[in-house]
């Protein structure tokens, strides 16, 4: 039966500081205090979810309680997609997404999001949240009524299958992966041999366990926090891709807070993805861990093999001046 694992343990405090609550707009209470609501799909252990909780605590104390979070988990508003229209409208205040959905709006953001691009965590981290990196592709969401506040790790992905061991791009001939939905994503995939199939996360489990899929690409914690591991033990540390995740919100939530606030939020943001990145770490030990006792079988890859076979898409999507000028940024930055 298909379970989930918990990674760490919420205190009493936590849970009511994060409580979910019926979904409406921001409001205050009697207090004066303005609640802003955070949708995010994983669940409330996950280092990003907890990043989010200390942010909030801090939030709460430096605003001498004007603003605090509200953190709504396991997609309880909708898959992130559905999150991403929910802020544009207003009903919701700010969602966690992947960085591969923002393409959907701004094809440059592919750019962000090709395979083999950063050279660590800590590198993508530095330069997606430099606004002279990034800035101007970040403003180019402001027409769509999407501001981003800040980048986080979302893991390194590899490719796992209940076919065997990938270790070549013939490894991968004819198997079907499951990707997250993007034209860039399914083109990665069917360069490193396979065939890439969106599929929405809560679906990839029946899907591989049905024989619909043969496996999929994502990190550890998805791993073995979804229990995929029971279905398709054999899990290659390709280290294809470090997919961004972000947390967005709307210019007209971002306006609507005082220039004093806002500078207290930036750098408390700042603070997290620090916090974040060194949580990630420490999730991503316990997760292989706990899925090699569960039987999962991991394995290393020659990452230039496949670091070669999708150079392509760097040169395919890599063509506009927006693109080649964060592009060439992030690679200036390698140590």
């Amino acid at each position: 039966m298909q379970g989930k694992r918990i990674l760490g343990v919420l205190s009493a405090a936590a849970i009511t500081t994060m409580a979910l609550a019926s979904c409406s707009a921001s409001a205050e209470d009697g207090g004066g205090e303005t609640v802003l609501r955070v949708a995010f799909n994983q669940d409330i252990n996950h280092p990003q979810a907890q990043a989010l909780l200390q942010l909030s605590e801090e939030l709460k104390t430096q605003t001498d309680g004007r603003y605090a979070l509200e953190l709504y988990t396991d997609e309880t508003l909708g898959d992130q997609a559905a999150t991403i229209e929910q802020v544009q409208s207003g009903t919701i205040d700010l969602a966690v997404v992947a960085g591969s959905l923002l393409e959907n709006f701004e094809p440059d953001f592919s750019v962000v999001n090709l395979p083999y691009l950063y050279e660590s965590p800590e590198h993508q981290m530095s330069v997606l949240n430099n606004p002279e990196v990034a800035g101007g592709l970040y403003d180019t969401l402001q027409d769509d009524n999407i501001q981003v506040l800040s980048a986080y790790h979302g893991g390194v992905r590899n490719v796992y299958s209940s076919d065997g061991p990938v270790e070549t791009p013939a490894d991968l001939s004819g198997q079907k992966i499951r990707v997250i939905g993007s034209d860039t994503n399914v083109r990665m995939m069917e360069l490193m041999g396979g065939v890439g199939s969106p599929m929405a996360q809560g679906e990839v489990y029946t899907a591989i366990q049905s024989g619909v899929l043969d496996g999929a690409e994502n990190n550890e914690l998805i791993y073995s926090t979804l229990s995929h591991d029971e279905i398709a033990p054999y899990y290659s540390r390709t280290e294809h891709l470090m997919m961004p995740d972000y947390l967005v919100t709307s210019p007209t939530v971002w306006d609507g807070i005082s220039e004093e606030d806002r500078a207290i939020f930036d750098e408390l943001l700042t603070a997290s993805v620090d916090t974040e990145l060194e949580l990630f770490g420490a999730a991503v030990e316990e997760a292989t861990a706990a899925a090699e006792e569960a039987g999962a079988k991991f394995s290393e890859v020659d990452t230039e093999v496949f670091r070669e076979a999708t150079r392509p898409l760097h040169e395919e999507l890599v063509t506009s001046e927006v693109a080649q000028t964060v592009y060439d940024a992030i690679e200036a930055a390698r140590s």
